[in-house]
């Protein structure tokens, strides 16, 4: 099968089926029942499409929701959120971190409100929080087979969709509740809705594209922007339609995303600071600051005030994140999440382009090549050359970008494969695919140790055999391609499983196996928990057992992992013990296991004391916070979040995360934090924490340092509190 939009001088063979959607399928044609509709698919799919679809997306909803309550809280930081958002709409409407509106995450809180809303009707448990992530990672599989179905064929679609869901990133990142879930699905929305606009041309479609970049935005500020110079060029040159009127097409569509994601920050922006939270990342109370400074030209160039340490950075070749260059996406920190398809990817893009060159200007197989290809190109950049803060996760928005060029590059190939240079160059991507997995697979030589063998040979030789694909009967070119896929596949399969199997908490994490990804530098950072370890974080009660990566005995020891860990000194904290992996025993507020192979829980119950992960509260440390805690606007207080999140998850009362994420911002100031104290309003201080180690103004070290001097010390077990309503005499 031919796609029309070859040269001339190609074999004369029909259309395929997908090519009348694009012309406008469906006029003068009865309609379908919906239920029909949704069963069926289109009158012009093969009977095996539709169910084959469904059938796939059941599989990818079953794979994500397992042992989904492993994780517990996942990260304590948005779950904190979460929690308060559900108690109270003007909580859950600035994302704040606690009921009582003292401080919001460091981001805008799109990516929060579906999480409290089913936090609000189900109650506050792993599933409430973590199951509408699943549910994006399966829109967005839907939304990537729209796409690619309607100018490609079927097996191009359910391609795709394998291809993403089997991206060990992508079955980690929706089964979490970081914002980069909403991210990756609302990208991938916009690249469908423009190129629906570019196929007749119509404004609506552009109009919905800038609806889904405003409402990205509010997820994770201008990442959302990544894909928009790509996709802004590729409309302007190739839509139909005259050039003024693609220009104030594209015009309307910049008003659309200023509408959609702006009327949140002008709310923010004008809303009286007194009566509302404290905007957590700025240093100035400021949205607009942290979305132009700590998470925006600072990610960029590594100075970002507020951050771990402070500023600094550079974009000379790496940072404290990790090497930067553009090798960065395959290296052994990042290549294990994301890259098993990449090289497949950027070569299918390729050949995808050269073999619509000659199309006309506006071929839609080419605008879909442009359009995923551009926005996979231009975050890859990104990506590999910031100097900020940036952790393995991020990857995750690469995803939708490269499944949707494997899936339809390989379906013009194959399709094409009677041409020499076509099966040639799927045979190509086939054999290079199995030898980056042998790469990656060779970085963990003890896991499946046969698999990467086993795929280097059959990837090679079914490589070879779709080579010559064109000279063989159908049935032998049926099983070099049936062998290529499943080499092609193997290896993000096995990682995939592996994240499957595992839970993931705290604030850095990290798909496949132990090992797989190792960061270098610091963790800490931006977004919200954006430094932390897999396997650190809060459990929810009763939660029962959890994979981690160490074992914890009940209360008051945490699984270390390899090497000798510190010792304990946080509230609620033990001793590290470094048993390896094994079960994590579930309890009130217990904290799964921490990491192995250098991801080392420290003291607090994460590292870089709580930063990283939540403090363990044992339950005589509950109790004492929730004796007395409705008489109080602040059942307590804790430095940084994650200690906070800890103690509000546990009890359900607001706790005050003085500093926010990192400790490190200015709210509350000793003065107002007096002003608290004097009120009546705050019941504990829970000592620790990290006393303003971000490089901020030293507010929390100044309160810290207050309240130890004046208030009576209450020690539970190996927590510190200090009684704000007891004074040293």
């Amino acid at each position: 099968m031919t796609l029309p939009h070859l040269p001339a001088d190609a074999p004369a063979l029909p259309p395929p089926p997908a090519a009348p959607a694009v012309q406008g399928q469906g006029h003068g044609r009865p309609k379908q029942p919906p239920l029909t509709r949704v069963w069926r698919g289109r009158p012009d799919d093969p009977r095996w499409a539709r169910p084959a679809l469904l059938g796939l997306l059941l599989v990818v909803a079953l794979g994500y929701l397992w042992n989904l309550s492993a994780s517990g809280y996942a990260n304590s930081f948005y779950s904190a959120a979460v929690q308060a958002g559900s108690q109270s709409w003007k909580a859950m409407f600035f994302g704040s971190l606690d009921s009582a509106n003292a401080i919001t995450v460091d981001k805008p809180p799109a990516s929060l409100w579906p999480m409290a809303l089913s936090v609000r009707i189900f109650g506050l448990s792993s599933w409430a929080i973590l199951v509408p992530q699943v549910l994006m990672g399966v829109a967005t599989a839907g939304v990537l087979y729209a796409a690619v179905r309607r100018r490609f064929s079927a097996a191009a679609g359910l391609l795709t969709v394998a291809a993403f869901a089997l991206t060990p990133v992508a079955a980690l990142m929706f089964r979490f509740n970081n914002p980069d879930a909403l991210l990756a699905l609302l990208m991938t929305v916009t690249v469908y809705c423009v190129l629906r606009g570019m196929e007749n041309g119509r404004t609506k479609w552009l109009v919905w594209a800038g609806v889904a970049v405003g409402l990205a935005f509010l997820a994770k500020t201008l990442q959302a922007f990544l894909i928009l110079p790509p996709l802004a060029v590729l409309y302007a040159v190739f839509a139909p339609g005259r050039p003024l009127k693609r220009i104030g097409q594209l015009l309307l569509s910049g008003l659309a995303m200023v509408v959609a994601g702006g009327w949140w920050v002008a709310v923010v922006e004008l809303w009286p600071a007194s009566s509302r939270p404290y905007i957590g990342g700025s240093q100035n109370n400021s949205f607009l600051e942290l979305t132009f400074g700590y998470n925006g030209l600072g990610r960029i160039n590594g100075e970002e005030t507020g951050s771990v340490g402070g500023g600094g950075g550079g974009m000379g070749g790496g940072s404290q994140w990790g090497e930067t260059g553009i090798d960065r996406m395959f290296n052994s920190e990042i290549g294990s999440q994301i890259s098993w398809l990449l090289p497949a990817a950027l070569l299918l893009l390729v050949a995808g382009v050269v073999v619509t060159w000659k199309a006309r200007r506006t071929d839609t197989a080419r605008a879909a090549f442009l359009a995923w290809g551009g926005s996979l190109v231009m975050t890859m950049v990104v990506f590999s050359f910031m100097a900020g803060i940036f952790h393995q996760y991020y990857t995750v928005a690469l995803a939708p970008y490269a499944a949707a060029l494997v899936g339809m590059g390989a379906s013009v190939l194959w399709e094409e494969r009677a041409r020499f240079t076509a099966s040639a160059a799927l045979g190509v991507t086939v054999a290079v695919t199995a030898v980056w997995s042998y790469v990656l697979l060779n970085r963990t030589p003890d896991y499946v140790p046969w698999l990467r063998w086993a795929i280097l040979v059959g990837g090679v030789a079914a490589g070879l055999g779709i080579a010559v694909a064109g000279r063989l009967n159908r049935q032998l070119a049926l099983g070099a391609a049936g062998v290529g896929l499943v080499a092609a596949l193997a290896g993000p399969t096995a990682y995939t499983i592996s994240t499957l199997d595992t839970g993931h908490s705290g604030s850095i994490v990290t798909a496949g196996p132990a090992g797989a990804s190792m960061m270098g530098g610091r963790g800490g950072g931006p977004g919200g928990g954006e430094g932390g370890m897999r396997g650190g974080g809060m459990q929810p009660p009763g939660q029962g057992q959890q994979n981690g990566q160490g074992q914890q005995p009940g209360q008051g020891q945490q699984g270390g992992g390899m090497g000798q860990p510190p010792t304990g000194g946080m509230p609620g904290q033990g001793q590290n013990q470094g048993t390896g992996n094994g079960k994590q025993q579930g309890g009130t507020g217990t904290m799964p296991g921490g990491a192995g192979m250098g991801e080392r829980a420290g003291a607090g119950g994460g590292g870089m004391g709580g930063l990283l992960n939540g403090a363990q509260v044992s339950a005589k440390a509950k109790a004492l916070v929730e004796k007395n805690a409705d008489d109080y606007t602040w059942a307590a207080a804790a430095i940084g979040s994650q200690n906070a999140a800890s103690y509000q998850l546990s009890t359900g009362k607001p706790v005050m995360a003085i500093g926010g994420f990192n400790g490190s911002d200015p709210s509350p100031t000793l003065a107002q934090f007096k002003s608290y104290v004097e009120d009546g309003k705050i019941h504990y201080f829970i000592g620790g924490g990290m006393g303003g180690m971000g490089g901020g103004s030293g507010s929390a070290s100044k309160i810290q340092s207050w309240v130890e001097k004046n208030y009576t010390k209450v020690t539970v077990g190996s927590a510190t509190f200090y009684d704000l309503t007891q004074p040293k005499s």
